[in-house]
């Protein structure tokens, strides 16, 4: 049973507090680069199967799965999201 469904109808009309299976990231100019890799920790802590911090001032990604060390692309110029989204590849080209 997928999480949602496991939800009561009442959970499903409010605010659902499940994480997300994939989530993504950009830093802006603003954010520090501690804050949002901490954010990242949070969403895997809680389920995330798949995590993409894209960082424009680096031109880095950083790949967050599951019990897996962060993996970081330098300057990639797209990302896949298999097999979590399977098909879907991040073009990069309009961020750098």
């Amino acid at each position: 049973m997928s999480r949602w469904e496991a939800l009561s109808a009442d959970e499903r009309r409010g605010y659902a507090k499940i994480c997300p299976d994939f989530v993504l990231e950009l830093r802006s100019q603003s954010d520090s680069l501690a804050e949002v890799r901490r954010k990242m920790d949070e969403y895997m802590a809680n389920g995330a199967r798949l995590g993409l911090l894209i960082d424009p001032q680096n031109r880095r990604v950083h790949i967050y799965r599951p019990e897996q060390p962060v993996e970081i692309l330098e300057e990639p110029t797209a990302v896949s999201a298999d097999p979590v989204l399977p098909g879907f590849t991040l073009d990069l080209s309009v961020i750098w």
